[in-house]
Formats: C-alpha cells, structure tokens, sequence
C-alpha cells in the first residue's frame, strides 16, 4: 500500500511525488502520457517558480537544456510601451518537452514509483473514502491502494469528477488563443507582452532558438478567427509594427495549437481519501502566465499538508484545510485581476495602471 497515489505527472504531480518521495514516503505516480512529450500550454515562469527550481535543485538541469535566461518583460499596453529591465530577477520559458521530463525523472530518483503510458478507470471508493485506482497500462489491468490519492490530472481533471469535487468563484469563459512556434525570428532576453485593441499577444524565447509565439482574443471571434487561423494570427501580430515584421519573416515549426472559451473555477481540493494539485484543484484563464507558478507552489504546499499527515502531525481536515487557505490566498488577487483583463482585453485606465507598475498587491473584486 502506498501513502500517495498521484495521477498526472507534469507540473503539479511529479514535484507532489518528487517531494513526498523525498521525504520517505512511499509514493505511486502515473500518467497516460510518456515523457518527453508536449501538452497543450505555453510555458513561461515567473521568478518564485524559478527560484523553487532552484530549491530543488532542478534548475541547473533545465538551463544546461539550452533554456533561454530571460530577464523582464517588454510590455505594450493599449499603446503604451515599457521596456524590459535587465535587472529583473531571472524568468524562464522552457518547452514542455524539456520541463516535464526533467520533473518526471527528479521524482523516480527521489524514490516515487512511475508509471507512464497508465491510464486510470475509476477510483477505488469504500464507505465513501477513496482507497486508490483501477488503471491499466497497455492491456495489464491493476489496483493499487493508497492513504490518499492525488488529481494533478488538469482542469479537465478525471479524479475531481469521480471524487465528486464541487467548484466555486467559477468565470464564465471570454477568450480564447491559439499558439505555435517559431524560428528564425529576431528576439531578446526578455519575455513580451502586448494587451489592448480586444486582443493580447505574447512571445517567449524558449529552447533551441524558437519563440513560442500567440494570441488572445474575445469568444465572440472564435469561429471567426478559427475560418483562417494562420492567416488570423499574422493579422493580429501586424497590428504591431514591430512584431509583425518579425513575425512575416519568422519560420512556423510546429501545429498551431489552441484552447476555445473555458471556464476559469475554483475547486474544493481535497475530500476523504483524495485531493486535487495544480489546475486540477485551480484554473484561470492563462494570460498573465502564472499557471506553472501555481503548480509548483502548490505541489510544495500539498507535500508539506500530506507529510504531516502521513507522520501524524497533523490531522487531515485541518491540515488540507490549511492548504486550501493558502491556495486561495497566493491566487485571489490575480484571479480577480484576470477575470476583468478578460472580459474585453481593453484594461481600464485603474487595471492599466496596475499592469505599468508590475505585479500588483491588489486587485477590484471581480
């Protein structure tokens, strides 16, 4: 028997395993994917998520990836331009095929048993307590129990359906974006940024020369743009002149990806038997790119609350209590703050002046 089954090894799972693993518990961690391979994201991080990397002692792991050193944003903001300051603390933007297998492979040499290509088929409920997993990997069925099981498994998350967790603070869906990436486009060590016009744009620099490259914009346009969608970005970048010169001459190496009006919600993260890490428990939409920030906090602070339990410091109502508080606390601000960028991605004049003075402490209420 485990003490942790996590389900969902990217972000928020494999620094849940990696962490608890550490620790010396004994922990289960599975996904349906293999690693390397990408997910539907952009990947820029902020400096907290750099420095927990650091922590961890992973962040010399990702840059020898040749992971650009990014430091700043050049933001445009309803035509205002503020340039990137080269003294700000370090940010990163490295590919999902790069991050999630170096997180994936610092949780089995902590000691976590992974199994990838694992597709789970329900949770494992007896008197209403969640007891583990039935899963498959290939044609071999299992079970394996657990104190607890962990959704990291994303917004769609399988695990918070079948535990039954309840959502709150839920957005209705404005935007929607699609992404891709691209070489042999002129760009700098920073990161970019350009919000107003009913649209948002952004270019982070990322491993072996490309730039991820993307655009936000209202769920009204979305079949619209949807009709022309290569066609439809490079207009949008045009309306940068800047952008849009080294957009045109810029080489497309990957799909266009692309997200369609989604909810942005709150869940209740944890119940008997299970809890919910990362976009699993959380999600907002992602245009001030703090979603693997969040996941990497809240994986340290779910393997803190599960470690006490597991060694009996704590009990678990109030110790995932706790962790709940905490998540809601580090998020609120900004949840509120993307909630009004999005409703028309024109910052009123209140909302402009936050975003010019960097990160701000806090938001109207939504």
């Amino acid at each position: 028997m485990y003490d942790a089954i996590v389900v969902g090894a990217r972000c928020a799972g494999s620094p849940t395993a990696m962490l608890l693993a550490r620790d010396g518990h004994r922990v289960l961690l599975v996904d349906r994917a293999t690693f390397p391979s990408d997910t539907l994201s952009t990947h820029y991080m902020t400096p907290d998520g750099v420095e927990r990397l650091r922590e961890w002692g992973l962040l010399d792991r990702v840059l020898a990836t040749g992971c650009p050193q990014l430091h700043g944003t050049r933001r445009t903001l309803q035509g205002m331009n503020l340039p990137a300051d080269p003294n700000d603390p370090l940010t990163i933007a490295p590919r999902r095929t790069v991050l999630d297998k170096i997180l994936v492979d610092a949780a089995r040499e902590a000691g976590a048993e992974v199994r990838e290509g694992t597709s789970v088929d329900s949770l494992i409920v007896e008197d209403g307590v969640v007891q583990g997993i039935r899963a498959h990997t290939g044609g071999q069925v299992f079970e394996e129990r657990a104190r607890v099981v962990v959704g990291a498994d994303g917004r769609q998350s399988f695990v918070a359906r079948q535990a039954g967790a309840t959502a709150y603070n839920v957005v209705q869906g404005t935007t929607a974006g699609y992404y891709a990436y691209f070489a042999d486009m002129p760009q700098g060590s920073y990161a970019e940024l350009y919000l107003g016009g009913g649209q948002a744009m952004f270019v982070f620099p990322t491993n072996d020369g490309e730039a991820c490259l993307g655009v936000e914009f209202q769920a009204g346009r979305f079949k619209e743009f949807r009709a022309d969608i290569e066609g439809n970005m490079q207009a949008a970048f045009a309306t940068v002149p800047s952008l849009g010169e080294r957009t045109a001459k810029a080489r497309r190496t990957s799909r266009i990806m692309g997200l369609s009006p989604h909810q942005s919600f709150y869940r209740k993260p944890f119940g008997p038997g299970w809890a919910l890490v990362g976009d699993a428990g959380y999600y907002r939409d992602p245009l001030l790119g703090q979603g693997i920030n969040d996941a990497l906090r809240d994986a340290q602070v779910i393997a803190g609350a599960l470690g006490g339990v597991f060694t009996g410091a704590q009990q678990w109502d109030p110790a995932m209590e706790a962790y709940e508080q905490q998540r809601n606390a580090a998020t609120g601000m900004l949840y509120n703050l993307t909630a009004l960028l999005c409703k028309d991605l024109d910052p009123t004049p209140e909302v402009l002046q936050m975003l010019a003075a960097g990160p701000p402490a806090t938001a109207p209420a939504v």
